[in-house]
């Protein structure tokens, strides 16, 4: 297996090549079928190399040595292990899911073949993201799935807000990236390498006084902001809800957002060493859960609930991480992939039902005419509400269990975030599938159910939201904690410096049970408001009231930043255009150029042509070398 590693990255990169050279060639038919067998296969290379994993160990395979500079060395390199070996499954199985998907969904899209090609491109870059054996790899991919993301949310260019939405993705993961690669520099300086199996085994035996360890882990943690949509870098995954709904599947449910979650737990070794850092990534993960939920609780367009969604449950995993939950945000990443992934596939269906609208006031009464979408939707709300036995219950209990550990103030503000969860999610079901049809005359009449193309992914996504969560079930509720017994190589590093301690089965119990009755609180709340008392949201031009307000214009985070950040900025860009650009730069530029000219012109006069005057100038040549001569004697 090991020698045939490498074509699990390089046929989504072939099939990239291959659509994107005969996008206005092949037939869409052929198109969708190259995109979507290169997935499948590298999807059938990576059960094979899990089993191998599983079976033997950690693959490591170097491509070619890239550089060396003295002692610094640097290969490319491929290292599947416990890790690695799990995202590859997720990444091309839901990803060949996705792109199945996405043949009925942009069947009828002019840009068919690009769109393919662009997706191709991005597994690539994932794929080298999550099978680099050192960090340099790992930020070809990093910056490979920023690049795809601008192409894909900006897909549909020639609308103004959906160019500047791309942009905006694009600026705020340089911000990220940037501390990211600042961190890559000092772990040179320091470890002297960027090879994971370098840096890690010496990390734990290290200190404080020898490393700074809460400077490199902030560092990286920054770029991991920027990728996973963290407080303060957050604000660009919602807006990118303008590329297709297979595109918010794929990079913003399944795996450019994990991105920082992935190279966090890689690193635990690194991030253990500091208890600081630790805490900062507890803090900012617990209030970016909490941030987004508050604002998914009003929002009105189907794809933005989800996105605030994706948001608040990338929070949950940087809770898990910042506590030393490892396993448990690792968890989480997993299930999410396939409830998350199902409902934004879900929210696809009901858009191309209802001839691309996406406001839930114009929707309703679609659980007849959808059957399909809405049977499978329920199964992801109840999944990520984290009602038993769903998958979401597991991952988000083990997560609650390492905060509750940790702090019982951060646990009893995660299961209060988990409550409003439950709410927005039903809400979202609810306005969606019950009542009565809100939409035109014209939208009603066009209701149909989506393609096989379209209903297979959503059933098989479904079934694995279902019993996704048995894969590591605790040992009180009869399970073998399978998940965390076979990532233990993984994490086996930060489990010799983080200590954790066994809750009590009654504790257990009681955190599961507590979780579970929010959850359906929220749930019955949410079924009376809008399907008994069928409550709708107030129309934009109505009033709401002002905790409402706030949360439905995302607490005006936007502004604030274009308030503080934006604005000065465009001042600052003007001023120096003004004033150092035009008047400095260019004023000595062209004055130099003026001053030659003129004085040129002045000389020229000088040229007349009479003899009489060239030898007056001579005899005054002569008389001025003369006295220079005797004055320097």
């Amino acid at each position: 297996m090991d020698k045939y590693i490498w074509l699990i990255p390089l046929l989504p990169l072939a099939g990239f090549l291959i659509n994107g050279i005969g996008r206005n060639t092949f037939s869409k038919g052929v198109i969708g079928v190259i995109g979507s067998l290169v997935i499948l296969i590298s999807f059938g290379l990576s059960i094979a190399a899990f089993l191998q994993v599983k079976s033997s160990g950690p693959i490591n395979v170097t491509v070619f040595d890239w550089f060396s500079v003295n002692s610094f060395k640097v290969q490319f390199a491929f290292l599947i292990d416990q890790l690695s070996a799990l995202m590859l499954l997720i990444i091309t199985g839901v990803g060949f899911l996705i792109h199945l998907y996405s043949v009925g969904y942009m069947h009828h899209d002019e840009g068919f073949g690009k769109f393919f090609s662009y997706l191709n491109l991005f597994v690539f870059f994932m794929l080298l993201l999550v099978l680099g054996s050192n960090y340099l790899v790992m930020f070809i991919g990093w910056e490979g799935v920023g690049l795809c993301s601008y192409l894909l949310i900006g897909f549909w260019y020639t609308n103004a807000d959906y160019s500047e939405a791309a942009k905006k993705a694009f600026v705020m993961n340089r911000i990220g990236d940037l501390g990211f690669i600042i961190g890559l520099f000092v772990l040179i300086s320091y470890f002297g390498s960027i090879t994971f199996s370098d840096i890690f085994p010496k990390a734990i035996h290290m200190n404080q006084s020898e490393v700074p360890f809460t400077l490199i882990t902030i560092l990286l943690f920054v770029g991991a902001v920027g990728k996973s949509a963290q407080i303060p870098l957050f604000t660009w995954l919602p807006d990118a809800m303008a590329g297709p709904t297979p595109v918010s599947a794929l990079i913003h449910a399944a795996t450019m957002v994990t991105a920082g979650v992935y190279m966090v737990a890689r690193s635990n070794a690194l991030f253990s060493m500091a208890p600081i850092t630790m805490n900062i990534i507890a803090v900012i993960g617990l209030a970016t859960a909490v941030l987004a939920a508050l604002i998914a609780l009003s929002q009105t367009d189907i794809k933005k609930v989800l996105a605030y969604s994706t948001v608040s449950q990338l929070g949950y995993m940087f809770l898990g991480l910042g506590v030393g939950a490892y396993t448990g945000a690792f968890f989480h990443v997993l299930t999410h992939a396939f409830f998350k992934a199902l409902l934004f596939l879900g929210a696809g269906s009901v858009i191309h039902a209802m001839s691309d609208e996406q406001d839930m006031r114009m929707m309703g009464g679609l659980k007849s005419k959808l059957p399909i979408t809405f049977w499978t939707m329920l199964i992801a709300t109840i999944a990520i509400s984290g009602i038993p036995p769903f998958a979401g219950f597991f991952s988000k209990d083990e997560i609650l269990a390492g905060a509750f550990e940790h702090s019982t103030t951060m646990w009893v503000i995660g299961a209060l975030t988990a409550m409003c969860t439950s709410f927005y999610m039903f809400r979202m079901l609810y306005l969606t599938f019950y009542g009565k049809f809100r939409g035109t005359s014209e939208q009603e009449h066009h209701l149909h159910e989506s393609p096989k193309t379209m209903t297979i992914p959503l059933m098989v996504l479904a079934v694995l939201s279902v019993f996704g969560g048995f894969i590591n079930v605790p040992e009180i509720l009869g399970g073998h904690h399978w998940l965390a017994d076979f990532l233990a190589p993984v994490f086996a590093p930060s489990a010799s410096v983080l200590q954790h301690k066994e809750a009590a089965a009654s504790t257990e119990y009681l955190l599961m049970g507590a979780s579970v009755v929010l959850a359906l609180i929220a749930l019955a709340y949410a079924y009376v408001r809008y399907v008994k008392n069928a409550h709708v949201p107030a129309a934009d031009s109505e009033e709401r009231p002002g905790p409402v307000s706030l949360s439905y214009h995302k607490f005006y985070i936007d502004e604030i930043y274009d308030w503080l950040i934006r604005k000065p900025l465009d001042a600052l860009s003007v001023f120096f255009y003004k004033v150092v650009d035009l008047l400095a730069i260019d004023g000595i530029v062209n004055g130099l150029g003026k001053l030659s000219i003129r004085t040129s012109k002045g000389l020229r006069l000088l040229q007349s042509g009479n003899v009489g005057f060239y030898i007056f100038m001579m005899v005054a040549g002569i008389i001025a070398i003369l006295i220079f001569s005797l004055v320097k004697i």
